[in-house]
């Protein structure tokens, strides 16, 4: 294993050792496992371009503009 150091703040910390404890693991063991299902996580897909209906009778494009939102800038 290799060790790395991180500064943190202490809010951060604090809440990292609560939910480590809540579920009876080291806090370094809880950053490693949350890391771990980080990278591994698939990219989330933009969707393709298709039909887009909107849903309260306004405009389409204003409501898939919103919609995409949601996925952010990779």
């Amino acid at each position: 294993m290799k060790k790395t150091s991180l500064y943190l703040e202490p809010e951060l910390d604090e809440a990292l050792a609560r939910r480590a404890a809540d579920e009876g693991l080291t806090k370094a063991e809880f950053i490693r496992r949350t890391l771990a299902g980080a990278v591994q996580k698939p990219r989330r897909v933009k969707p393709s371009v298709g039909v887009f209906r909107s849903t309260d009778g306004g405009s389409a494009r204003r409501d898939l503009d919103r919609w995409m939102e949601g996925f952010g800038e990779e």
